[in-house]
């Protein structure tokens, strides 16, 4: 172990890691950044599955993989066979922490139901995350984010009106699992040092990008109707959306009548602001688009650089609306060390910054299929 390492909140804990692809390796990376000990057991010739998922680096490496994968050991076995299922059961009477994302009831098919691995090994904390969960009439379905972010409701929700439901643009449904199924593992970590026992833990896709859809949600559960798309605009607070400026899009976010007011004196809307229909949040909602008229009469005489210093200047929330590319060139990115080298290629950071522990991510590249496994199998042979 590094020295950095060890200056870490998780040192000292070892992960079992049977995840593949996104939303499990996704978990046990930020464990790994965290400080943990991760072993990630593979397939002998294929490995993970994202291993094979494009774009690929120049010596054919998968970027996929590489961004998920850091700071892990990986070891091939085969889990139908014997002997590699006995150094399992060794390692796993020495882990803290099993994490799966197999399909509910491969890992009682190998032998390794989460809650038997509870009852033979107490210490053990084993998080399942699948796209429908342990339990339900689907839980047996598969499972892809795009096919979450569908029956979750998200896509009815995102997009403009006029256009289709729409995915948002990132793996949301499987990032979400990972996130959750990171803070249930830590969690469980806090109490089986207060109870001295583990537990399983189990992380649905779908219950996680549920649970995230926020509004649209207040209004099924509470209003009993379907919310509609929107497009970038809020949907119970004006002015809170995206504007085009002269050159470009800005977004824009007035939380309080107060920065309202700042609006309009930066903007000269010296009408706006005295206007009845704009008086309260709840007349600038009923109002929103004639008020986003004038708003953009104005930002279009100016380039949305110009337009978001100046709101800034003045206290309101605002930024230009930018692609992947800026935002990594951004000086405040950088600062936070939001993109860091790690064998020689830059990768996201991490994103946890802790005051008495080392916040840089897990300091070695990730493994070559199988890397780490004569050594592994050194380890648990003593």
């Amino acid at each position: 172990m590094s020295e950095i390492q060890k200056n870490k909140p998780l040192s000292g804990i070892l992960v079992i890691d049977f995840t593949h692809v996104l939303s499990g390796p996704f978990c046990t990376m930020m464990l790994a950044d965290q400080g943990a000990r991760v072993i990630k057991i593979e397939r002998a010739g294929t490995g993970d599955d994202s291993r094979a998922f494009g774009p690929f680096y120049d010596d054919n490496s998968s970027v996929y993989f590489e961004f998920i994968n850091r700071g892990k050991e990986s070891i091939t076995l085969n889990l139908k066979n014997d002997n590699d299922l006995n150094l399992v059961k060794k390692m796993l009477s020495k882990a803290d922490v099993v994490v799966e994302n197999f399909r509910p009831g491969t890992m009682e098919r190998l032998g390794l139901a989460p809650d038997v691995l509870v009852k033979d090994y107490p210490q053990l904390i084993v998080c399942s995350i699948s796209g429908f969960g342990q339990t339900g009439p689907m839980k047996f379905e598969p499972a892809y984010d795009t096919v979450v972010q569908a029956l979750s409701g998200l896509m009815s929700v995102t997009g403009f009106p006029s256009g289709p439901p729409t995915r948002v643009g990132t793996s949301i449904s499987d990032l979400s699992a990972g996130l959750f199924a990171y803070s249930a593992i830590a969690t469980a970590l806090v109490g089986r040092q207060r109870t001295g026992k583990g537990t399983t833990i189990d992380v649905a896709m779908l219950d996680g990008t549920f649970a995230l859809l926020e509004h649209g949600l207040m209004d099924a559960l509470a209003e009993h109707i379907d919310p509609q798309r929107i497009g970038n605009s809020h949907p119970s607070i004006a002015p809170f959306d995206t504007y085009q400026c002269m050159d470009r899009m800005i977004a824009i976010c007035c939380g309080n009548d107060h920065l309202f007011g700042k609006l309009c004196e930066t903007l000269n809307l010296t009408d706006a602001k005295s206007d009845p229909r704009y008086a309260t949040n709840e007349k600038r909602m009923e109002n929103r688009d004639p008020l986003k008229k004038s708003m953009e009469s104005v930002l279009k005489t100016d380039s949305a650089t110009v337009w978001s210093s100046k709101l800034q200047d003045a206290g309101i929330p605002a930024g230009l609306v930018q692609t992947a590319t800026e935002a990594e060139q951004m000086d405040q990115i950088k600062e936070r060390n939001m993109i860091v080298t790690i064998g020689g290629r830059d990768v996201p950071g991490n994103p946890i910054k802790f005051g008495n522990y080392d916040s840089s991510c897990a300091d070695t590249p990730p493994p070559a299929l199988g890397a780490d496994s004569d050594s592994v199998r050194e380890f648990f042979a003593k």
